[in-house]
């Protein structure tokens, strides 16, 4: 039986594990308004390694609008204007000498809509990530069936999982919802 539980909770640790994905993901598509989340991921060469842009800059959000990024030394600019412009966030940077900003254009309906595109893509990755542990965990439930584990106790440990799978789906639609809005709204 404790071998059941183990790959139930084996289960439901890969999907929290889908879950946390989703919403690192979903975070880097903007919905109209300065978000420092927009940046990570970037990343720049600071004496020869790649480092993220945070960790070479302090990056802050002075309004709704606008992205502020200060370098930790004048001699990166370049590299930060270089990864902003090579990423596919669409943002300009305009350097100052002092610091980089970048402003957040409204966005127009055409590109709310693309952004939605996108987010529902994510969402059904999501989907699938949860339909594989499901599918890893009851697949590991039935080899246990030769181990002499009853057949109700495997069908019970499968109901289960199914349980967590629905619940875990519902939170994707609900992530789904909230998201769609929020780029939706002007």
């Amino acid at each position: 039986m404790e071998e059941l539980d183990f790959y139930v909770e084996a289960g439901q640790e890969t999907m929290d594990g889908a879950i946390k994905h989703l919403n690192i993901e979903l975070s880097k598509i903007r919905a109209g308004k300065a978000s420092t989340s927009m940046l990570d991921g970037l990343m720049i060469d600071y004496y020869g390694m790649m480092t993220p842009i945070t960790g070479a800059a302090s990056i802050t959000t002075p309004d709704a609008r606008t992205i502020a990024i200060k370098p930790f030394e004048k001699g990166i600019f370049n590299e930060i204007e270089k990864a902003i412009r090579n990423s596919n966030l669409g943002l300009n940077p305009m350097n100052d000498g002092d610091m980089i900003r970048l402003n957040i254009p409204p966005l127009t309906e055409e590109r709310r809509r693309d952004l939605v595109k996108r987010v529902k893509q994510e969402i059904e990755t999501a989907k699938i990530n949860i339909r594989n542990a499901r599918q890893d965990a009851n697949n590991n439930i039935k080899k246990l069936k030769g181990d002499g584990v009853s057949e109700d106790a495997i069908k019970m440990s499968e109901e289960k999982i199914q349980k967590i799978t629905d619940a875990f789906i519902h939170k994707i639609d609900s992530i789904f919802t909230d998201k769609e809005r929020d780029i939706m709204s002007v």
